[in-house]
């Protein structure tokens, strides 16, 4: 996981704000990649897992659509709280201010991505494939999310 952030934030630096590489920002590449590794990836793979679980309906249609729910529900909104308070606190600025400009503008473009993600991956993909397919979607996303993390905006 941490790979897929550390990506996300290289293509944020230099495809989207062209920084180049002499001005390219490494601490927040290796801020990116430390959440990947130590937040996301273990709260992801467990995530899918409880999700498998626990979340069963009569219906398998029915059960996609619940888990599509709970995971944008609860788990969207939840790791985006933290990728934004875990960012400020390593940057040493304020989680507040950060949660104030960028929480709901963001969790709005999570919502329009990955509902229909999810529904594809929960309907087509084996669990232990899962976390993979969120990965690939997660370069375009951790992007953005590195982008809006290093604006301060969404």
């Amino acid at each position: 996981m941490q790979v897929l952030f550390a990506t996300g934030d290289v293509m944020a630096q230099q495809g989207v704000e062209r920084v180049g590489l002499d001005k390219h920002n490494f601490a927040r590449t290796g801020r990116m990649a430390l959440y990947g590794g130590a937040v996301f990836g273990p709260a992801a793979t467990t995530w899918f897992k409880f999700l498998q679980n626990r979340i069963n309906l009569a219906n398998a249609n029915a059960t996609i659509a619940a888990r599509v729910l709970t995971d944008q529900t609860v788990f969207a909104s939840t790791n985006l709280f933290c990728f934004l308070s875990s960012m400020a606190i390593m940057e040493g600025t304020s989680p507040k201010d950060k949660l104030d400009a960028a929480y709901w503008p963001a969790l709005q473009k999570n919502w329009m991505l990955w509902p229909a993600v999810q529904a594809i991956n929960f309907k087509l993909v084996p669990l232990h494939h899962r976390v993979l397919v969120v990965n690939v979607v997660s370069l375009g996303w951790n992007c953005y999310l590195s982008y809006i993390n290093s604006q301060g905006k969404a």
